[in-house]
């Protein structure tokens, strides 16, 4: 099963850690949720938004944003693993999700709650 097939979106696990940040940053920061959902799977859209729901809750989910171009949304800091969707043009500061700086959630929080 790829991200094309329907129902991928509403089975996948969270990330081990990310739910525990996002309550952690959720407390110093007003976090919103940016995502890309692919044009050839139209049911992801409603997945991702349930799976927000399901796994952070109904405050979450309302601030849920789903897009291909991320840079036209403002904020402090993006978080995301690819430089794809207006990423690499986000005006405020990138972190990249995956690199050696930022390996997982734990070492995100650490920089994000200096």
């Amino acid at each position: 099963m790829d991200h094309h097939t329907p129902g991928f979106f509403a089975l996948l696990k969270p990330m081990p850690g990310a739910i525990e940040a996002y309550k952690t940053l959720s407390k110093k920061y007003e976090v919103h949720i940016l995502s890309t959902a692919p044009w050839s799977n139209p049911r992801s859209w409603m997945e991702k938004r349930e799976w927000v729901h399901v796994h952070l809750g109904r405050a979450a989910f309302k601030k849920l944003t789903l897009t291909h171009r991320k840079d036209l949304l403002r904020g402090d800091y993006l978080i995301d693993d690819r430089l794809l969707n207006g990423a690499d043009k986000f005006q405020g500061e990138y972190i990249w999700f995956g690199s050696d700086k930022f390996p997982n959630w734990k070492s995100v929080l650490r920089y994000l709650l200096k």
